[in-house]
Order: C-alpha cells, then structure tokens, then sequence
C-alpha cells in the first residue's frame, strides 16, 4: 500500500499532475486507491470454491465472481439473460402452453477459461450434479421438479418439468433462495462425487469475470480479470477478498482506506462506517431477514404453546433500536412489505410477558424456586446457536437470553463460525443436522417469494433449508398452489395463507426486514446490487 501511495505522488510529480483540494488526484480516484484492484473484506473462510457446494451468502458471492448462471436479475429484480440468450417465458415460447417445458437457447460465445465452450451438456451435468445423492449439495428444491432434460444440440437446453412449478425459470441456474451457477462437465464429469476433489480449492476453470488466483486459506482469496469474459472485458484487473473475521478490524481497514468495500457488513457497524471520509453507504431492499428459527422437532418446542410464548416474550422494537439503529423495519413474517406477495393483514406478536407465562403454564409448566420454568422437575433449558463473526447477532443472543429468562426461560448460547454454522450436513453443518433449539440467524431469498424451501415437509434437512424442521399438511397445500400457478393473483391468495400459518405456527420469529448495508469507497464505480446477489454485474466494476 505505501509503495503504490509513493508511486502515485511521483507519476503526480513526472506527469505534471496536481493535487485537488478534496485530496484526490486528477482523474477523480483517491491516493488511497489501488487502481483496477478491489479490495474486499469478507467475514468467514470458504468451505471450498466448487460452484455446486456453496452453503451461504458468501459462498455464492465468491462463487458469481468466477461462475455465471443461465438467468441472472437487474437491480430492480428483473429476470436477464447470462448463460441464456433470453429469459425463458411463455410469450417467447421459452415456457410451453402447458408449463411442463421450459426451453434454453445459450449464449454461443460463452467459453470456459480454458477456451471449451459452454454448452448445454455442462447445464444438464450440472443438474444431475445437484441431484447426485452423495455429493454434499444444500439443496435441490425446484431441481427435484425435473422429470428430464434434453439437449438436441450443443446450444439447446429442454427442461421436463414433473409439475407446474411457477418460480422455475428464477430458480433454475438462476437468482434463487440458492442460487446455483452452472459448473463445467468436461472437467468434473469424471469424477463420482464432488466433495473432496482438488478444484474445490483450485478451480482453474471458470467462465465467470474472474478467474481463480490464489487461496491462502484464512487469510485471503485473489481472483484475476478473465479478459475472454462473453459479456465484455471487465473493469476490475484483479479482486483481493481478505478473510476478516472480526467486524471492527474491517472498520478499521475502510477508514484506513485498506479495504474498499465491507461485504454484507453488519447493522452493528453502522456508526463507526457512516461518516467515514471518502466512504458511502449503499442500501439495498432484499427479499431477506433476521430471524430466530425454533427447531420444532426438539422435546421442549414440540409444543406450539411453548412456541407462541417465545414469541410473546420476544421485544422486537427493544432489538430493532439496539441493533439497527432505527436503519430496518420490524417484520410479521418473512415476505418483506415492498415485495408484492406481502399481507399486510398479518401482524407481528406484542411483547407480553405475562401472556408468554401463563401459555407456558397453559403447556404445563411452573416456574421453580430459581425463577425457571419446570415440568416433571426439568428446566425449561433452550440451545441457542449463532455465528461468531457477526457482532450484531453476539449482540443479540445476549438481549434473547434476558428476554426469555423472564418468563421462565433459561438459554445455554453456543458459537460457531460460519462456516460451520451453515455447512452441509455432509460437512457437520450445525444447522443441517438439528444440533440446536433456538437460532439466530439471517435468510436472503431469491427475487420471488417462493419460500417453500424452508417450510414445506420435504425440505427438512438434510438437503433443504426447513431448519425449524416444521411440518404441516395445511403449509404443504398452500405452497403447493403457489408452486402450481403461474398467475400472480393466485399466487398472492397462496401465499397470504401461509404468511398466516407461519403466525398461528410460530416454527420461526422474524425479527426484522433486511435493508442491506454495503459500505463502500466512493471509488468503487459500477456498484448496483440486484435484490439476491451483489455480483450480477461484477464485470462493469471499476476503481
């Protein structure tokens, strides 16, 4: 960094260049700048860099740098083409009469950067890939509506759905709630699973803006320019992701001007970056969440009582001004009010704690001598787990401990890291395989508010996101009429419905609607976020 700095002055000095007042140099691009390099600070390591694998935000953000899907979404939510030449609908007759077909026609210039074209043979592997039983993927929701899939020729994909499934074209190698890019088949193919492989660590073969540099694991990923990028030659020469743990030592690097850009940072950091010289803060609306998930197939939260009285006990406006700042809006359920399936006719819990009591005592608890809830002469003891890099949650976890020790709740925290957290099953993912009551986490969706995966029966894990492991007949037909109509209106009707079932239920309290916080240098040019993947665009990133 010192020695760019010094550079620049002389090249200032030789080439006649004067400093401007505001302390930048002509041409707009601060000293502090590293031109053409961006400088991002990432909370967690990666499990590994296989496109397929990837289990959380992070891993897909890092996987888009390198990995394109067929249909990708602008920053206003609107479904365009990558891989894809167009976005599939009924009207181009990409979506056939009946909605059991839906057609891809791939772009001819896409090419790996290896020089191999992408062809529909990669889409088709790349699905059976998801699909394969013994590779440790996170999910195969909408994948597992594919009865087959045929490829006529090298540029043609034919998609046999089982069944209607109305977020298929947003779901299919696109933004989804898990948003998979297509991965190369003539380098995987051969292999009978992908778990342990060496282009986990070392993908040398992409198609993305960027190829695979360096890993030096906790430390930091390099990703250079793919100057054969199909969609243009990108703006940035290289991207440095540092592995940053600890959210203010990423504050320290933005206000030093050592990083230019806090990925996905934390509410709790809000003070300390909103004022930063040379910094600005973009918001972006997105389909997501904090949340706390209740693991309904635990002893204690079997019953729904139990589950209403946390809800009950829950202060939401106390977590909303400790943790946001008044910068988020507290949430019913989980589809956001600026989104069109929201219902405005369900409301969140009040905070009563009495209520919260006597639906405990309504279950057939009574409090002990030490002020816990007791039955049979057992505690009422909860789990609860979270990430140990996000400082607002460690903030939170300790506010939910004292919120339900008043009614009579007493809560054992847990951390992990995030990249145990949120592992596949296969990896020891503590979320996956239940090892937990109550935890406080966040969800990002995809740009439709298909949320299926997390609440019907079939997606309790292993390989699906229904954490809260809740399974009701009455969500199931609900999900499936909005799964099943392509209309919005009836989607709409579909998903009032189970917005009211998650409130009667409460397998899941939603703490409040994400507005995401990406603080950032005011030399980052290009910078426009879609509502699920903040690397849509990276190939038109400058600084």
């Amino acid at each position: 960094m010192k020695r760019f700095i010094a550079l620049a002055a002389l090249a200032a000095v030789l080439g006649g260049c004067t400093r401007m007042s505001d302390g930048t140099l002509q041409g707009g691009r601060h000293s502090w700048t590293e031109a053409g390099v961006l400088r991002i600070a990432i909370q967690q390591d990666l499990k590994n860099l296989n496109p397929l694998l990837n289990s959380n935000t992070t891993d897909a953000f890092v996987a888009r740098l390198m990995f394109e899907p067929l249909v990708s979404a602008d920053s206003r939510g609107n479904p365009v083409p990558m891989l894809a030449a167009t976005v599939p609908t009924a009207e181009n007759g990409g979506i056939s009469r009946d909605g059991l077909t839906v057609t891809y026609h791939l772009r001819r210039n896409a090419k790996w950067s290896d020089g191999v074209a992408v062809t529909s043979r990669d889409v088709k592997w790349s699905w059976s890939a998801i699909m394969n039983p013994n590779n440790n993927v996170v999910s195969r929701h909408g994948y597992d509506e594919i009865r087959s899939i045929d490829t006529p020729d090298p540029y043609t994909v034919v998609v046999h759905l089982k069944e209607k499934f109305s977020p298929f074209v947003n779901t299919f190698f696109g933004e989804s709630d898990q948003p998979y890019p297509v991965a190369p088949a003539h380098v995987l193919a051969q292999y009978p699973n992908i778990n342990e492989i060496p282009f986990n660590s070392e993908p040398t073969v992409s198609d993305g803006p960027f190829r695979f540099g360096e890993w030096a694991h906790g430390d930091h990923i390099t990703l250079v320019r793919n100057d054969n990028f199909f969609m243009g030659t990108p703006g940035l020469q290289r991207i440095e992701l540092r592995i940053v743990p600890d959210e203010n030592t990423s504050v320290n690097l933005l206000r030093t001007h050592s990083v230019d850009w806090i990925y996905q940072a934390s509410i709790e950091t809000y003070p300390s970056v909103k004022d930063i010289p040379g910094t600005r803060i973009v918001w972006v609306n997105v389909n997501g969440y904090e949340d706390m998930q209740l693991n309904d197939s635990r002893p204690f939260l079997r019953d729904v009582r139990v589950r209403q009285a946390i809800a009950y006990a829950i202060d939401k406006q106390q977590l909303l001004q400790t943790l946001t700042y008044g910068q988020q809006t507290i949430a019913s359920e989980d589809v956001p009010n600026w989104m069109w399936a929201y219902d405005s006719a369900v409301r969140s819990y009040p905070h009563d704690v009495a209520h919260a009591r006597a639906l405990l005592e309504a279950a057939g608890w009574t409090p002990g001598p030490d002020g816990v809830m007791r039955k049979n002469g057992e505690p009422l003891v909860l789990v609860e787990v979270t990430n140990d890099s996000n400082v607002t949650r460690r903030k939170e976890s300790v506010i939910v401990q004292a919120q339900l020790r008043q009614v009579g709740i007493d809560v054992e925290v847990k951390y992990f890291p995030g990249n145990i957290l949120f592992a596949p099953a296969g990896e020891g993912g503590i979320l996956q395989l239940g090892r937990f009551d109550l935890s406080l986490a966040g969800w990002f969706a995809g740009i439709d508010p298909d949320d299926s995966s997390q609440y019907m029966c079939k997606n309790v894990p292993p390989g699906g996101y229904n954490y809260d492991r809740y399974c009701s007949t009455a969500m199931d037909a609900a999900e499936q009429m909005a799964l099943t109509h392509y209309d919005e209106a009836t989607r709409k009707k579909a998903y009032a419905r189970t917005q009211q079932l998650l409130h009667d239920d409460m397998p899941e309290i939603f703490t409040y609607w994400y507005r995401m916080e990406q603080p950032i240098s005011v030399d980052f040019k290009g910078f426009d976020p879609n509502p699920v993947e903040e690397a849509w665009n990276a190939w038109q990133w400058s600084i």
